[in-house]
């Protein structure tokens, strides 16, 4: 097969949804006869590098850097113009104006996203509809059993959807490193007892429950990895004397940080699925489940599909403070529990690597090629019903709060 990628942000960058697609790419590209990566470069980046970094033939885009609204709109625009998309069997994408696009042209289209777009933004509805029923919409990648589920309550045939969570490299564990030494090397005494977070540093993410046990726990050392500034989570964590924030590190330099920690910790609450409708299933996850470290996270939808309690994980109910303090509690002081949950971690993480994610969606995409088109049901009452009453519950929600992305707790 021949696949023609198209990314709309810049690459590099340390955005989770360009190492997902950029990965995925990677990956996905030794399955295909021939594949092209369509993109806007970011400042100074060398295309021959990229290619190289990537393993696949890079396409500069035509289009601005910015504004963003201004460089999506000519990534899609311009798409049909290159060579590579005549040339190409389908487009696999992560854009709806990219797909639309792609179909209008006369191309087909694989889709690859973990929001659950028809409840985020609701006045989407009829298009998403109308675009996944297309009969050259080849199928949708979902990240999430959680994602899937909203596009069939959508009346996407179930035929055209599949699941198939993201991963991580193992390559990147392959220097594992003591604890205690681990410790040492990041300026940690080697009997500290370590609570590790890493990612993004800001209120959508749970932190501030975080530093609320930091004040329960003074015995415990918190790592904050991943900071890009001075934010209110910076500036609250610096009051603490229990509690470290560090730089964004390169994919070089985290390891050091995942190794020294007796807990790597997903923050425990509903905030970023619930309130923020930002994150379903952290990518973090997967690569906390590589590391043979012990994991703390919240008893929430997206992270039930992956971990499972006292085996793979320490789940907790999501923003319950005394149960996240007795947790982290427990997992630095039961030696016995916490070896227990790092090896079936570590068990379950085999499942989870990028070359095994590029392999299912390979199979998807081939057998979705060789059955025909399903036909989708036409929308009922109650689905217009529902329509409504959802798009009119998003212009509340975005006239309130100035946020496009309508959260399922305002469901």
């Amino acid at each position: 097969m021949k696949i023609l990628f198209a990314f709309e942000n810049p690459l590099p960058n340390t955005q989770a949804d360009a190492e997902v697609f950029a990965t995925t790419a990677r990956y996905l590209s030794r399955h295909a006869e021939t594949s092209w990566l369509h993109t806007p470069l970011a400042r100074g980046t060398a295309l021959g590098a990229l290619w190289q970094a990537l393993g696949v033939p890079v396409i500069r885009a035509w289009a601005p850097l910015s504004p963003p609204a201004l460089r999506h709109f000519f990534c899609g625009l311009t798409l049909p113009l290159r060579s590579a998309f005549k040339q190409a069997d389908f487009i696999y994408t992560r854009n709806l104006w990219v797909s639309g696009l792609a179909l209008l042209f006369g191309q087909r289209v694989v889709f690859d996203h973990y929001r659950p777009w028809p409840d985020q933004i609701p006045p989407l509805q009829p298009y998403l509809f109308t675009l996944f029923g297309h009969k050259r919409f080849i199928g949708a990648i979902c990240h999430s059993a959680y994602t899937r589920q909203k596009y069939i309550e959508l009346g996407v045939p179930p035929e055209k959807l599949t699941c198939v969570h993201n991963g991580f490299e193992p390559e990147r564990f392959q220097s594992p490193i003591g604890l205690a030494e681990a410790k040492a090397h990041i300026g940690l005494a080697p009997t500290a007892k370590t609570v590790v977070y890493t990612g993004r540093i800001n209120h959508k993410k749970g932190l501030e429950l975080v530093l609320q046990a930091a004040r329960l726990c003074p015995e415990l050392t918190f790592l904050l990895v991943g900071s890009e500034g001075d934010g209110p989570i910076e500036r609250e964590a610096a009051t603490l004397a229990n509690v470290r924030v560090i730089p964004w590190q390169t994919d070089a330099t985290l390891p050091a940080y995942i190794f020294a920690a007796d807990v790597l910790l997903i923050p425990p609450s509903a905030a970023p699925l619930a309130k923020f409708g930002s994150t379903v299933l952290p990518l973090k996850l997967f690569f906390y489940l590589g590391s043979t470290r012990p994991i703390l996270a919240g008893q929430t939808p997206d992270i039930a599909e992956v971990l499972t309690a006292g085996e793979t994980a320490h789940l907790v109910p999501p923003d319950s403070l005394p149960e996240l303090v007795a947790g982290l509690k427990r997992l630095t002081t039961d030696a016995p529990y916490a070896a227990h949950l790092s090896a079936g971690a570590a068990r379950h993480a085999k499942g989870y690597t990028w070359e095994g994610r590029a392999g299912k969606i390979a199979a998807a995409i081939a057998a979705w090629r060789a059955a025909p088109p399903p036909t989708p049901e036409p929308w009922d009452n109650a689905k217009w019903r529902r329509f409504g009453q959802q798009s009119r519950r998003w212009l509340k929600h975005l006239l309130t709060t100035r946020s496009v992305i309508l959260p399922p707790g305002a469901l």
